[in-house]
């Protein structure tokens, strides 16, 4: 019975069934598998079923001519919660040990497991140049109002994905790494708020966007905010997501303790900044995704980041701002509350204010379906009717 429950948790569907032709060609074949193997050193404790099945998935894909295995270690991965990004990279780490050939296999085996599970495929990727750095965009969706992501410190565009996989056909949506932060890492410093405006509008004018819908979270809300004054021409809607229009006392400290005790020493009070206990405690995708982008942060990057944010001054700024503007709180945000955030939609006449149950500070990772519901009813869609006709 122990290797039927632990097929079960592992696979996720009852040996019997996924086995039947197994045990009708050889009982003893079926019992060795399940019983011997499942029910012995799959069960042991040591590593955790997520970590068994990553192992099990590079395995399969290193040695080759095992792909339907494969696909069921697949299926049985994504059924532990490793992310369908996760997999993908499994298959570039195998290229470095085994060979292409091999990874490229395991890829095409991978790309159908998640197609059956109506995964979509990553977003298109474009470098661009900026005035003194390079950076990456993002993209999903061929045509419709454009929409322009900008994330949180810390963390890079792919905070966005949870969201831009849920958002409806009919819009162009773009994310990119602001300088200092991903493939935008490395930029010069120190910089200041007016260097990610300017950053801003020339990820605006590389894409060929005359205006765009901005969509801010956190450290990115300072920067559309700030944007949205110096060039409010350029925006045809601006979006507000746990941030704040005034610096904290705490923005200098988190700076210094990079510098002072290394990256890993921010991991604690961002994560538990960022999420609530029951997220962390899972473990699921968006809080390993923040932790390894903390931990594999450089702390000159960081603590430009936050000296710049620390510049923020854009309270009042937006009073005479005349596109629509939604301001988007998190009940248990512990970091800019609901009463900051009420605050800030007060100060921007005609502004609409939303709650999100249930939701911390970062929105985007561990509620992302709400964020998107929330962005599908505020930001316009493509005209199917005009287009049509």
């Amino acid at each position: 019975m122990n290797g039927r429950r632990e097929f079960q948790g592992l696979m996720g569907s009852d040996p019997e069934e996924t086995l039947g032709e197994v045990r009708l060609r050889s009982p003893h074949m079926y019992d060795a598998l399940v019983e011997g193997a499942f029910g012995g050193t799959l069960a042991r404790p040591e590593l955790g079923r997520a970590a068994r099945e990553t192992a099990t998935v590079a395995i399969l894909a290193a040695i080759g001519g095992a792909e339907a295995q494969l696909a069921t270690h697949a299926r049985a991965a994504l059924h532990n919660g490793i992310a369908p990004d996760e997999l993908r990279a499994l298959a570039q780490h195998v290229s470095l040990y085994a060979g292409f050939p091999r990874a490229l296999n395991a890829l095409t085996v991978i790309d159908e497991v998640l197609a059956e599970a109506a995964v979509p495929r990553p977003a298109t990727l474009r470098e661009v140049r900026l005035a003194d750095h390079e950076t990456v965009v993002a993209r999903r969706g061929e045509s419709g109002p454009p929409v322009v992501l900008l994330h949180g410190l810390g963390l890079d565009w792919r905070m966005w994905e949870p969201v831009m996989t849920r958002l409806p056909a009919g819009r162009r949506v773009y994310a990119y790494d602001i300088r200092g932060h991903g493939a935008g890492a490395g930029s010069p410093s120190p910089f200041t708020m007016a260097d990610t405006v300017r950053d801003l509008i020339g990820v605006l004018d590389a894409l060929g966007l005359e205006s765009a819908h901005v969509v801010g979270l956190s450290y990115g809300g300072g920067i559309a905010q700030a944007a949205a004054i110096a060039h409010p021409e350029r925006f045809a809607s601006l979006s507000l997501l746990a941030t704040t229009d005034f610096p904290f006392g705490a923005f200098e400290d988190r700076a210094r303790s990079a510098e002072a005790d290394g990256m890993r020493a921010q991991i604690v009070p961002s994560l538990t900044r960022w999420f609530t206990p029951a997220a962390l405690a899972t473990d699921e995708w968006g809080v390993r995704y923040a932790r390894e982008r903390v931990l594999r942060g450089d702390p000159v990057d960081w603590a430009a980041a936050w000296r710049a944010f620390k510049g923020l001054d854009v309270q009042g700024g937006l009073a005479k701002f005349e596109a629509p503007v939604l301001v988007l709180a998190g009940e248990l945000d512990a970091s800019t509350t609901p009463e900051i955030m009420t605050a800030l939609a007060g100060r921007i006449p005609g502004a609409v204010y939303q709650e999100l149950p249930g939701t911390p500070h970062m929105q985007t990772l561990e509620r992302p379906e709400l964020v998107a519901a929330a962005l599908d009813a505020f930001l316009p869609l493509e005209d199917r009717a005009a287009h049509l006709s």
